[in-house]
């Protein structure tokens, strides 16, 4: 259910029911974009049920579920219409276009074309748990995260949140980790990783299922290069990578976890049950190894980043191969 992992701390305290959350989502429900409209969004059962309720409690933990449909113009495309159209002009009129002129050429093309534009669509799935006081949203990209917090701070009265942050940044753990080859207790290191190097050169070494418990690796740290991705593993249970900004990518469910489900386990409920169960476990486990929470003065906010510390988290841990090096900014 969750593949991927931005997380956020909620303000305590903050104890809007759960019939009071799914009446202010209700507001804003899904429905597709017109036919001049570029970009939807709204909320949908996350059951999947036509009339279903927008907030789901499993276990305590609630499930939202956010829908994003956007039209797709291609730029060359809307140039080309554009233009036709400033051609025309200049065809009947012998008069070239202006430059206001041209922009409002361009919005007239957009709205020829919006209607015949291709759409695509893609759901967040929100997670909160009010008890522990987190919300983690199942996505990779901050900007997708950005626009679906500021939506449930806007919906949700008294809703204030915060990208967790830690004492120690992940980039500085990670490379502690990769030296010394001693992750923290239960975490054991996997076989993937992203050097990168601070100075202008912006060189970049990967591995990809690929042995870290190298000399070239430790060579790498020890060259000043920073881990900006590293595959983890926890009690053998979830495997993941973990990024220098404290997002988890690749989040996969072990067999070790997998294989406590029944026979008979399944559907909505039981997928809930078993996601936030075992990651709501791994989260305390992976800020204890980056030392504990930032302590930030001031009223809560969606900051980016994440806090440098002293320390690099407690302290085992790696056969195919890949590695790939490159000179310039990674992709």
């Amino acid at each position: 259910m969750f593949k991927n992992m931005i997380v956020y701390r909620i303000a305590q305290p903050w104890n809007l029911p759960l019939d009071a959350v799914d009446a202010a989502l209700a507001r804003m429900p899904f429905a597709p974009c017109g036919a001049t409209q570029e970009l939807a969004l709204g909320w949908v059962p996350p059951r999947g049920e036509a009339h279903g309720a927008l907030a789901e409690s499993v276990g305590g933990q609630w499930i939202l579920r956010l829908v994003r449909e956007a039209k797709l113009l291609p730029a060359a495309v809307l140039a080309r219409k554009a233009q036709e159209k400033a051609a025309q002009i200049e065809a009947t009129t012998g008069r070239k276009p202006g430059k206001k002129e041209l922009r409002e050429l361009k919005e007239e093309a957009k709205l020829d074309l919006l209607p015949m534009a291709f759409t695509r669509q893609a759901a967040v799935w929100v997670w909160l748990d009010p008890e522990a006081g987190w919300l983690v949203l199942d996505t990779a990209s901050q900007a997708r995260a950005d626009e679906v917090t500021s939506l449930l701070v806007e919906l949700l009265p008294g809703l204030s949140l915060r990208l967790l942050q830690t004492q120690t940044a992940p980039a500085t753990a990670m490379a502690h980790w990769l030296a010394t080859q001693e992750p923290p207790v239960g975490f054991s290191l996997e076989r993937e990783c992203e050097l990168k190097s601070p100075d202008e050169s912006q060189a970049v070494v990967r591995y990809a299922r690929h042995p870290l418990d190298i000399a070239e690796v430790q060579a790498h740290i020890a060259a000043g290069k920073r881990p900006t991705r590293l595959a983890l593993a926890w009690e053998g249970r979830v495997s993941f990578v973990l990024t220098e900004g404290l997002q988890l990518k690749k989040v996969t469910l072990l067999d070790t976890a997998l294989a406590e489900q029944t026979g008979d386990d399944g559907g909505f409920d039981a997928d809930v049950a078993l996601a936030t169960g075992e990651l709501g476990r791994l989260l305390p486990d992976l800020v204890a190894a980056l030392d504990g929470e930032a302590d930030l003065a001031g009223p809560a906010g969606a900051a980016p980043g994440v806090a440098e510390g002293q320390g690099a988290g407690a302290a085992a841990g790696g056969d195919g191969a890949a590695a790939t090096m490159e000179e310039g900014p990674p992709f």
